[in-house]
């Protein structure tokens, strides 16, 4: 199904991760790299200094390798074998981990190969939104689409609840989850008017920074 996914899916820059990102990260892996957009740009704004990326999709991975170090194109499940341990500064994880059979293997290995100190930030979207609550409630509907929370390519599905507990069970200490909204409602505005108390309904997803602990 990845095949079907239009040239945009693979284009995004993920500026909205910027209040999570440290001031400096040596060496970057992003999981998930598509065209490279995102490991460029921290690059070109001084946070990275040498860029490693894995990509499933070959068309993306072969616009990435003219903007990232170190490009490798296959199942990320078997190429973070090839890294050392211990590697990374910072391994970026964006929109992944819903498209694993075993994501939190795939946690437990990611972690590995941070350094003491180092940190990952991932993005995962909230199933217990509005958008997919109410209609399963009231409609009995479950519908898979082209791309948003019911993407028809994410093969696990996770509350702010279950994403914390998946973090805690890979031996990484979260420091900060961050809600975002859909583009274009007015959810964020409907979570400031209720201070949170709905806020599982109303986050779209959220951007969680977390590190390996040094000791």
């Amino acid at each position: 199904m990845y095949e079907d996914k239009q040239e945009w899916y693979y284009a995004f820059v993920r500026r909205d991760i910027a209040p999570l990102l440290p001031a400096s990260a040596p060496r970057v892996l992003e999981i998930g790299c598509g065209g490279g957009g995102t490991l460029a740009w921290l690059k070109q704004t001084g946070r990275a200094q040498w860029t490693a990326g894995i990509e499933l999709s070959p068309e993306a991975a072969a616009v990435a390798r003219t903007r990232v170090d170190d490009v490798r194109c296959g199942d990320a499940n078997v190429l973070l074998a090839d890294f050392a341990q211990g590697t990374f500064d910072l391994i970026l994880c964006l929109d992944v981990l819903e498209h694993l059979v075993d994501p939190w293997a795939a946690l437990e290995t990611i972690q590995g190969l941070l350094r003491p100190g180092g940190r990952i930030i991932t993005s995962l979207p909230n199933v217990r939104h509005h958008s997919v609550v109410l209609p399963l409630l009231f409609r009995g509907r479950w519908e898979y689409r082209e791309a948003g929370i019911m993407d028809r390519t994410h093969l696990r599905f996770f509350s702010r609840q279950g994403i914390a507990a998946m973090f805690g069970g890979a031996g990484l200490r979260e420091l900060r989850a961050l809600p975002t909204y859909a583009w274009g409602s007015w959810d964020k505005w409907k979570d400031l008017a209720t201070f949170g108390l709905l806020r599982g309904l109303l986050a779209f997803q959220y951007l969680v920074l977390a590190e390996r602990p040094a000791a």
